[in-house]
């Protein structure tokens, strides 16, 4: 019985099954870190080819679904390198200057200080329509930027890779995330709490 909860030797070669019983799974995985429908298939079946490829080197020592959600992983850090490293320049403009929200004294200026949201932050992400908002303010940063952030932030891969996939220094990190947090923020401060309020 256990080999079968871990896959048998029949699923580790079959892409049939893989498709039927984990595609729509790897699909949404795939969708919730990029955020773009074209991209999300098109990993996933990148990483239904690798596993295929593959197979003969999987273990079963985690299931089959383990191990393709692994490869997609790996498949989805590898687009995050390639946009990384693709001719697309952080835009240090593509939100104001950070500084602008301050005055001389380092208080919010009251014009640009963040909306009181008055809603429990945990309660609200679990908002479908406010995921999808969310999601819509992720893919107005420049593909860079949004992957950087999706990977640090969502994902939760450690700044030191993170900065080696982009090519960048840690305070560079630091620097376009407060610029991404800053630019979201006020997307949602727009689209979703002053809608809400």
């Amino acid at each position: 019985m256990e080999s079968s909860r871990k896959g048998t030797s029949k699923d580790k070669i079959s892409p049939e099954l893989w498709v039927n019983e984990y595609g729509d799974t790897l699909f949404r995985f795939a969708m919730r870190r990029l955020n773009n429908k074209t991209v999300a298939e098109d990993l996933v079946q990148e990483t239904f080819l690798s596993a295929l490829k593959n197979c003969a080197n999987f273990s079963a020592k985690s299931s089959i679904q383990t191990w393709l959600i692994s490869i997609l992983k790996n498949k989805i850090i590898d687009h995050y390198r390639k946009a990384g490293r693709s001719n697309e320049a952080v835009d240090a403009d593509m939100v104001a200057d950070p500084s602008e929200n301050f005055d001389e004294k380092r208080h919010w200026i009251v014009e640009n200080a963040p909306s009181d949201w008055g809603a429990n932050p945990e309660k609200v992400l679990e908002q479908a329509e406010f995921l999808d908002i969310f999601k819509k303010c992720l893919s107005l940063l420049p593909q860079k930027i949004a992957g950087i952030f999706s990977m640090r932030e969502v994902e939760k891969v450690d700044s030191k890779e993170v900065c080696e996939v982009f090519e960048i220094t840690s305070s560079n990190l630091w620097v376009i995330l407060h610029r991404a947090r800053t630019q979201i923020r006020k997307c949602l401060d727009l689209n979703w709490f002053a809608q809400s309020a």
